[in-house]
């Protein structure tokens, strides 16, 4: 088949190239010690969007830094007991997925709360003083100041919280609960499990996040990943500070929480996807140590995966009863 990455066998024991600094987990052990102080208190108001058979609810709750942070809530109406959850986290740039799209996951006897990434198209805010969104330079945003100044330092907690959220909001059975996400979501579904032992299952498409020096180095720091190479560009044309730039980001590197995960994971990917790369997802799947499985899609890039809604259904139905 055509590669634009390497061979499976290669993918199958690849390490990943990115810096793993060497203070990484007492850097997130301080981070949980920081989200532990923030209550898990919610405010719910029904959605203007409802239907008979399905309770959409906005809820909105607190995360580090004393962020707004936002997200819905699709749930049964009539439902007879506690039911599993599913967290699901939306692709860079957007928001939470709309309310209609999430009602197959409801009508399959799931819960859904799926929150909005602080600062990005949703209602999550980034706070600073300006409501909205703050997108442009997520990734990048704090590499020159102190680790605990990235953006996405923040953003991996409020994935935590969404999920210490959901397993007490009404109606729902906190001992099964599921996170995926595609994309961006499917690299904060990566870390919802990995930093929330009450997430019991994972699924996660084409992760994003991941590798940012593997990136750079396929010369793949585009689209997605773009505001890296700008980066350069801008700060830093002499790559004088490179490896300190790349240890720096290697501690919001997904794939360095990943060995964390201990409960059964499951990652799609399209092999002919340039912007998220092959190698930049399996150096997340190698890392994980819990029962795992993988899909492949050997003519598909970063797009829509055909049946893979079905696939993960199945893979809920399966690991969370």
């Amino acid at each position: 088949m055509p590669l634009i990455d390497l061979p499976l066998d290669q993918l199958l024991t690849y390490p990943g190239r990115n810096p793993k600094p060497a203070d990484f987990d007492a850097y997130w052990d301080r981070a949980m010690h920081e989200l532990d102080a923030v209550p898990t208190s919610f405010e719910l108001t029904d959605a203007e969007f409802q239907v008979d058979m399905v309770l959409c609810q906005h809820v909105r709750f607190q995360g580090v830094g004393s962020a707004a942070l936002h997200g819905r809530f699709a749930s049964p109406r009539h439902a007879t007991g506690p039911v599993p959850l599913l967290v699901m986290h939306h692709g860079y740039a957007w928001k939470a997925a709309e309310w209609f799209s999430l009602m197959p996951w409801v009508a399959a006897g799931f819960a859904v709360l799926a929150p909005d990434v602080r600062g990005q198209g949703g209602e999550s805010q980034d706070p600073g003083g300006h409501p909205g969104n703050t997108l442009r330079g997520h990734i990048v945003r704090g590499v020159e100041g102190a680790p605990e100044d990235l953006f996405f330092r923040a953003a991996f907690l409020d994935a935590a919280q969404a999920a210490r959220v959901g397993a007490v909001l009404p109606g729902v059975d906190p001992v099964r609960m599921g996170t995926f996400g595609a994309s961006q979501g499917g690299g904060l579904a990566v870390v919802c499990a990995a930093l929330c032992p009450l997430v019991r299952s994972v699924s996660s498409v084409y992760p994003f996040l991941s590798d940012y020096q593997r990136v750079w180095e396929m010369d793949q720091a585009r689209e997605a990943y773009e505001e890296i190479r700008l980066h350069f560009r801008i700060r830093d044309p002499l790559h004088q500070n490179h490896r300190a730039f790349f240890e720096r980001l290697g501690y919001v590197d997904t794939q360095h929480l990943a060995s964390r995960i201990q409960v059964p994971f499951q990652m799609l990917t399209g092999l002919m996807d340039t912007t998220c790369p092959p190698s930049t997802q399996f150096a997340i799947y190698n890392k994980v140590a819990s029962p795992k499985e993988y899909v492949l899609y050997p003519d598909f890039s970063h797009e829509g995966l055909p049946q893979s809604s079905e696939i993960l259904l199945k893979f809920f139905q399966r690991t969370l009863g």
